[in-house]
């Protein structure tokens, strides 16, 4: 079967392009021909690039040619869109509805509901956009703290909505949790054209280690709606704790005054992320936002670390709770909670590992890129009615 993977990346590496880049190496290791459009954000420059951004985000001449040549020049059996904004725009989709070539989208966030598509605002989860069924809340509580960036973003989903854009011509919504198919049938979207399909990693059994992990490990942006503040606050009021974060400093006022155990490693791949994730107790992940599917909690189960994360979105389902938990969940926002689980975790070694076996166990069960590619086998099938 040949696939086209269809990708605005954004302007740093994000985990969504991983995301991506992983797909296309899984489809093509089990015999699928892949081929990709893509655009960069990195493309956008200045005043007159950002102005330009705007305006591609409803519709993109450009990205809507690109996707028309790309379907003519290689004939694919199925598309799978992942981000459309802002150079190629969700007109493109109407190409591959003229092609008829069925449409799967990969659902990495909710930005088919809420403008920005992290459902936060002041630091809280806001689902406005999602009770109002529009997108003018995004400018009125200017969500991007910047006027012309809201109402940037408010338009592009107000003008994908006003079209039906993604209700006319995607086949199917793969969402990666079931905390999203729940958001998009309460938006309106029709519950049998989705279906649930998560993120994954190649499985790796329980790795030998002569110590139990020495210190608590974070890795993901250094920002404020990943809720950095609150794990460098759980840090200051246990010195005897080291934390260690693994990323690219977004918000520099979040590090500004760093207590003496914590410490940046910046951005970290390859065979140091192993150690990093190996040489921890656990993971901590604090965001103010639901988030779609957080990478690191299974790069973590590789090496059988279980998470403490927040009790809401996507997190609750994956984490679990009683006898099927992989980690520990904390109230979101709240510090102290946030505090009190990673005390207690510290101080029971013996449960840090045995959640982190559990974790392990679910990634092989459940998260292992055979289980998963075995979902997109079947949905990409079924669309397409290629074997």
């Amino acid at each position: 079967m040949k696939i086209l993977l269809v990708h605005n990346d954004y302007g740093k590496y994000s985990g969504e392009e991983a995301v991506v880049d992983k797909m296309a190496t899984m489809l093509g290791e089990h015999g699928h021909q892949v081929v990709q459009y893509r655009r960069s954000s990195a493309e956008i420059h200045g005043a007159v690039g950002k102005i330009k951004a705007f305006a591609t985000g409803c519709y993109s001449p450009s990205g809507v040619a690109g996707m028309r040549e790309v379907l003519r020049r290689e004939k694919p059996d199925v598309v799978n869109v992942h981000n459309l904004y802002p150079l190629i725009s969700p007109a493109a989709l109407f190409e591959c509805r003229r092609a008829g070539v069925p449409v799967v989208m990969t659902v990495h966030n909710f930005r088919l509901i809420c403008p920005t598509g992290l459902f936060m605002r002041n630091n809280h989860p806001c689902e406005l956009c999602l009770e109002r069924g529009n997108e003018w809340g995004c400018i009125a509580y200017n969500c991007e703290h910047s006027i012309m960036k809201s109402a940037g973003y408010a338009l592009r989903n107000s003008v994908a909505r006003r079209t039906g854009a993604y209700r006319k011509c995607v086949t199917r919504f793969a969402c990666i949790t079931d905390f999203q198919r729940k958001k998009l049938i309460k938006f309106g979207y029709n519950p049998e054209r989705i279906v649930v399909i998560p993120n994954s990693v190649d499985y790796k059994s329980i790795p030998t280690r002569d110590e139990e992990g020495n210190y608590v490990a974070f890795c993901g942006r250094i920002s404020n709606e990943k809720g950095v503040d609150l794990i460098i606050d759980a840090a200051r009021r246990h010195p005897e704790i080291p934390f260690k974060l693994a990323g690219a400093v977004r918000d520099k006022e979040l590090v500004a005054q760093l207590p003496a155990n914590v410490e940046l490693l910046g951005y970290v791949s390859g065979n140091s992320l192993h150690e990093f994730y190996c040489n921890a107790r656990f993971i901590v992940m604090a965001s103010r936002c639901y988030e779609g599917f957080p990478m690191s909690i299974l790069e973590a189960a590789q090496f059988s670390k279980c998470t403490i994360a927040p009790d809401h979105g996507g997190f609750t389902e994956i984490i679990g709770k009683g006898e099927d938990a992989i980690g520990r969940l904390f109230t979101p926002g709240d510090a102290t909670s946030l505090e009190q689980q990673i005390e207690a975790l510290w101080q029971a070694p013996n449960d840090s590992e045995r959640l982190g076996r559990a974790a392990n166990h679910k990634l092989l069960t459940t998260y292992s890129t055979e289980i998963v590619y075995r979902q997109w086998e079947k949905l990409l099938t079924s669309i397409s009615g290629k074997n």
